[in-house]
């Protein structure tokens, strides 16, 4: 028997598939403008088209060992059937059909969230990537979201947040912390009570051996401050019960006797300058000023 591909290459079979290449309608081309389209089944017959061929290159895109170059070039041509594609939904629009817009696919980063496309013209949905392209060098960093920076709080944002609240004005509203401070309160004043007491009892014993000038017999050990007021209450008594009349011990000289020590204090000043010579050294000089001669 003969095989299958001698079969196709037989006279027969040859004249059979021309004649159904013939029955077929001349291939048509989609139009280049998507205005010149006037019929809405046409319209949206070439919107599928067009759609078919976006998800044959998105399948062929998603293969990274593609090289980067050739997979910049599908991510391209991909990114041109997209906008040709809006054309045609604005086209099947204008016709009175479906609005297509409206369910459009959105764009994902690597770990699958929507993110917003940039759009600088702001005409069309925007440069968009798939598959591999994603992870090329330059477009991989478009997808990293950057580090979001806290703001720090200004002092009328802070000072905005405070109420009553803050303050604690509203604690007691609910009733609850009352009754759960009030037994704590009570103990709390007891013992503040009783230790008051002890402290004044131990006050009065220091005092009274202040006073009698004996050693008190404390067991108790005072606070620190309650020593302190002891020890300046102790010293108050001491310099009271110590203070006498001050006693001159050294005569003092009268206004007679100052006087006498004065005038000899002079005498001995001038006897002191005659017998060094200075004395005469000035009365020569007042005798030659004066041009007094014997």
């Amino acid at each position: 028997m003969a095989r299958n591909e001698e079969k196709a290459q037989s006279m027969l079979n040859r004249f059979i598939t021309l004649k159904n290449e013939e029955k077929k309608k001349p291939k048509e081309r989609r139009p280049f403008l998507a205005s010149e389209c006037r019929d809405l089944a046409e319209a949206d017959k070439w919107r599928q088209q067009i759609m078919r061929e976006i998800g044959r290159k998105v399948a062929d895109i998603q293969n990274e060992g593609l090289g980067e170059h050739l997979l910049r070039d599908l991510n391209d041509e991909i990114n041109k059937l997209i906008r040709e594609k809006v054309h045609w939904e604005r086209r099947i629009l204008e016709l009175g059909g479906a609005n297509y817009t409206k369910h459009s696919a959105q764009m994902t980063d690597l770990d699958g969230n929507i993110i917003d496309v940039p759009n600088p013209s702001g005409r069309g949905p925007g440069y968009r990537y798939f598959g591999a392209a994603k992870k090329l060098p330059g477009v991989k960093e478009l997808f990293e979201k950057p580090p979001e920076l806290r703001k720090r709080r200004s002092r009328y944002e802070i000072f905005k947040r405070i109420d009553a609240s803050y303050y604690g004005y509203r604690d007691d509203e609910d009733g609850i912390l009352v009754k759960l401070e009030g037994p704590a309160e009570s103990e709390m004043r007891a013992a503040a009570l009783k230790d008051w007491q002890r402290m004044e009892e131990i006050k009065k014993e220091a005092r009274r051996a202040v006073k009698s000038g004996e050693v008190a017999n404390v067991t108790e050990i005072l606070f620190e401050e309650e020593e302190d007021v002891v020890e300046e209450e102790r010293i108050a008594k001491e310099k009271e019960t110590k203070k006498e009349e001050f006693v001159v011990h050294v005569p003092l000289p009268d206004e007679k006797e100052i006087e006498r020590m004065v005038v000899e204090k002079k005498k001995k000043d001038l006897m002191d300058k005659y017998m060094s010579g200075d004395l005469l050294e000035e009365q020569t000089e007042a005798k030659t000023m004066l041009n007094i001669h014997r």
